[in-house]
């Protein structure tokens, strides 16, 4: 006799972001799968990446987390009711402090939805904000995105709808939009977080950026180092296509838009828009001098858009919710959400999307729960390798590109990296020297040299030869690459050099 199917199959979701499965989310939902009446589904991460894995089991109430939990504590969580949401949990997922006090626009669907499915995209308002733009006229999507205040979460925090203007403006016989996602900053990776967890907002937010400013064609540069991102992408734009999401004739509106994925072979330097578009055309990843911009002559020559993953990954709430709802969120001109990416010496990392204006030490100490050493901490890098180290006296430093500015560092990517007590400031330093040194593409000298000077002179401050006069040649050497290098590469460099002679001093006298 066939025994009757279970009246009721139990839907657990287990992350299939890489952070995850390097940790045992594969095993894990394996062997939740082999347990019976069950419905595995495969999503992003919350970004609570202390806890993962992180299962959640679907209940009446909503899903109840667990975490974190390793393969072989599976079949004993199982017998204690986890199925049932009863047992060692952590309650209901959105209740923890670490999710409820986020606002998430940009992530809103991480960790929430299966990432290559469609329907699911739908359901949670996937779509809304493309079916909003196609009933506008492109110069009317493109104000709405000026209005908003969305800026470009890549590092200079220049107006996303300012760009689309100009390329909108520019009269040529083909356009592009391009995504730069070489994330290479340290302490980021919001990019590949969103990227394996949501890959249609980002396919969504790219063809209403080409239907505001007329482009056919997009490609999403991305960095070699995020395998899972690039296969996921590729899957989803294969998916939108099937859908008509992509192609000659979206929604059946009659606009026609294609996207693709392009590789990118490991250079930091490609981070910077120019030379991520040599690098597009088949060269080698070199920066352009500006003008012109590429807003008028990008890629191969004709105008393109150039923005990074989270930009273009907010434009479609913003589109689907109006400008003024997105305004609503942040503080002066910085507008709206940011994801902040917790990394280093902290005892809880990972993803936290709130409105512009939180400071930094809520960030640090509230959510990263101080160091994971449990030493004092002692700086915090935020932007980059080329963003500012900051003591423990900035905490009270709100999130916003202005204020950082004016501190002398910068928002950048929004990744924070924690430092205790222990870090050397001169050896960090001397880093910042050491890796533009490295990653240099050398096409100006001040930068190309510059970085080589700069790790001999630290050199010598450390070891006490001329002390008073090599701090002083230090300065010098930092105005000069700050002013005189072709791009922020170089430009950017002594940002975290001046902020260590300047709060840590001490360091370098030693």
């Amino acid at each position: 006799m066939t025994p009757e199917p279970p009246s009721h199959v139990t839907r657990v979701f287990v992350p299939r972001d890489s952070a995850a499965c390097s940790v045992g989310a594969d095993e894990v939902a394996e062997r939740i799968s082999a347990s019976g009446a069950v419905e595995v589904v495969r999503t992003g991460s919350r970004g609570m990446l202390w806890l993962e894995p992180l299962v959640e089991v679907e209940t009446a109430a909503g899903r109840i987390g667990y975490g974190p939990v390793a393969p072989e504590e599976v079949d004993g969580l199982i017998a204690g009711g986890m199925l049932d949401g009863a047992g060692d949990s952590l309650g209901l997922v959105e209740e923890l402090p670490w999710m409820k006090r986020q606002q998430r626009l940009t992530f809103e669907r991480v960790g929430v939805v299966d990432p290559l499915s469609t329907a699911d995209y739908e359901t949670h308002g996937g779509m809304s904000g493309l079916r909003k733009a196609l009933t506008m006229a492109p110069a009317d999507v493109v104000e709405t995105v000026v209005d908003s205040g969305l800026r470009g979460r890549g590092g200079a925090g220049f107006p996303t709808g300012i760009k689309w203007r100009t390329v909108l403006g520019a009269e040529a016989d083909i356009k592009f939009v391009c995504c730069n996602a070489d994330e290479g900053d340290s302490g980021t990776y919001a990019d590949r977080m969103l990227i394996e967890g949501d890959p249609f907002t980002l396919i969504e937010g790219m063809t209403i950026a080409a239907y505001a400013v007329g482009a056919a064609e997009g490609y999403v540069y991305l960095r070699s180092e995020y395998p899972d991102a690039v296969a996921t992408l590729t899957d989803a734009i294969a998916r939108a296509r099937d859908e008509g999401w992509l192609g000659p004739d979206i929604l059946g509106s009659g606009f026609g838009f294609d996207l693709h994925v392009r590789v990118g072979a490991g250079a930091y330097i490609c981070g910077e828009e120019t030379s991520m578009l040599e690098s597009l055309e088949g060269k080698r990843g070199m920066v352009r001098a500006k003008p012109p911009i590429p807003a008028l002559e990008g890629l191969f020559g004709r105008p393109t858009v150039v923005n990074n993953v989270l930009s273009l990954a907010t434009v479609p709430t913003i589109l689907a919710n109006g400008a003024a709802a997105y305004a609503a969120y942040g503080t002066g001109r910085s507008l709206g959400t940011s994801v902040f990416q917790l990394g280093g010496n902290v005892a809880r990392g990972g993803i936290v999307e709130t409105a512009f204006g939180i400071t930094l030490g809520e960030l640090v100490n509230d959510f990263g729960g101080g160091t994971s050493s449990g030493r004092p901490v002692r700086a915090v890098q935020v932007g980059g390798p080329l963003g500012a180290y900051l003591p423990v006296e900035q905490f009270d430093l709100p999130m916003d590109y202005e204020a950082f500015a004016a501190a002398g560092a910068m928002v950048g990517h929004g990744g924070i990296v924690v430092f205790d007590e222990t870090v050397d400031m001169a050896a960090m330093a001397r880093f910042a020297f050491e890796f533009c040194a490295a990653e240099s593409c050398g096409k100006c000298t001040p930068c190309r040299v510059g970085a080589v000077r700069g790790v001999e002179t630290i050199d010598r401050i450390v070891a006490d030869e001329d002390r008073t006069q090599n701090l002083v040649l230090l300065e010098d050497l930092c105005e000069l690459m700050t002013d005189g290098s072709l791009c922020a590469m170089g430009g950017l460099t002594p940002m975290p050099v001046r902020s260590a002679v300047r709060h840590f001093g001490e360091d370098f006298t030693a």
